[in-house]
């Protein structure tokens, strides 16, 4: 239904949240941070296998289902009450001003990361930064010849944009044809989509990668994409909910867990740790979130956890990493063991809540508001 408003407006009215599925966002954003941050301590680069959190980079696949799941409840049976563009604008409304403030940030922090570890920052001047940091504002990748940093990253000032991009990419595909599809075509959509995704989990041992503009990255991204943003649409509209009592904290234990195992089969069974990925993205991440949908926040710690995690989880992934890049080049820097960095990884982690905090209220809330009344709403003569 649309809600009327007294200047002759209109906008289609929101609805309820899935309370527990936005706190699980929060702690997946919280394991992606404390997964970078104890990624510098690598000392095994070829296969991880000294990874703590070693499955963290799951997490980009679990937002995803998230998001496929998400989406099919607020917009599948509005879209006769919608149009393509109105869908673009809500979508441009919700995800750009922070896709914005994390490339401003990327930006501010660029020169204060200084480290051979980033090996083409010392030849980068000023121009050709600003450049990279203007082209980020819209999320377009950049090719790896305007890699700023040296880490061959499409979005180099803030290298997890990179999922961001494939998000707007399965929004469009949603948007103009997969909406269309029939229970049935999805579900062979998926099937297909999950038959890839093993084959490429079981290749390579992980399902790591998407953040190069070249064939190959392009090609991990989109099967990583492909699957749990449209495996999660399929839940939403086959899953039949049940009632699950104290569903926020089995959810985050099961999402911990299955991120938080060591490295599967070590270097020379390094496949049986890829057959553990697409069991996680497959088989888990469809039960977390089906057990989280299930449930309710009945209790007002519950609640009030939920909705701080979810309210910082957006803002959290998309600020935190120029301040990883920070941390990463004064572990390299100093050479310090990870025993004596885990302090300042804790400070880190707390700086970045803060940092995604201080986003959320001071930027990201207002201007969403604003914009909602500047782009979302339209006069009744527009109708």
């Amino acid at each position: 239904m649309s809600t009327s408003l007294s200047n002759g407006t209109s906008l289609l009215a929101p609805k309820p949240h899935y309370a527990i599925l936005d706190g699980l966002r929060g702690v997946a954003a919280v394991m992606v941070v404390l997964f970078h941050l104890f990624e510098g301590s690598l000392s095994d680069r070829e296969f991880h296998t000294d990874q703590i959190i070693n499955h963290g980079y799951l997490c980009v696949d679990f937002f995803f289902m998230l998001s496929g799941f998400v989406i099919g409840y607020a917009y599948d049976d509005r879209w006769g009450k919608m149009s393509l563009w109105d869908f673009c604008k809500r979508r441009l409304v919700r995800l750009q001003p922070m896709v914005v403030m994390g490339m401003l940030i990327g930006g501010i922090f660029f020169y204060f990361q200084d480290s051979e570890i980033y090996p083409a920052m010392a030849s980068t001047p000023m121009w050709e930064m600003l450049l990279v940091m203007t082209i980020g504002f819209t999320l377009l990748p950049v090719p790896t010849s305007m890699d700023v940093r040296g880490w061959a990253e499409m979005h180099p000032l803030n290298g997890p944009a990179w999922s961001l991009f494939f998000e707007y990419i399965a929004n469009i595909l949603y948007a103009t044809v997969v909406r269309r599809f029939s229970n049935t075509w999805l579900s062979i959509l998926v099937f297909l989509a999950g038959c890839a995704l093993i084959h490429q989990c079981f290749s390579q041992g992980n399902n790591i990668g998407g953040w190069t503009l070249d064939l190959e990255q392009l090609q991990i991204g989109a099967t990583r994409l492909i699957f749990p943003f449209f495996g999660g649409l399929l839940l939403f509209r086959l899953g039949k909910l049940a009632s699950i009592r104290n569903a926020f904290w089995w959810c985050s234990l099961m999402l911990v867990a299955a991120i938080s195992m060591p490295h599967v089969g070590g270097a020379e069974y390094f496949r049986l740790n890829g057959l553990y990925d697409a069991f996680c993205i497959i088989v888990i991440f469809p039960l977390i979130i089906f057990m989280a949908a299930s449930g309710h926040t009945k209790d007002r710690f519950s609640s009030k956890a939920c909705k701080f995690l979810g309210d910082i989880s957006y803002p959290l992934y998309i600020t935190h990493y120029p301040i990883v890049y920070l941390y990463t080049a004064w572990l390299y820097n100093n050479k310090v063991p990870l025993s004596q960095a885990l302090p300042v990884i804790a400070g880190t982690l707390v700086i970045c809540i803060a940092l995604a905090y201080a986003c959320l209220k001071l930027y990201d809330e207002p201007v969403r508001d604003w914009l909602k009344k500047r782009v979302l709403m339209r006069t009744s003569h527009r109708k």
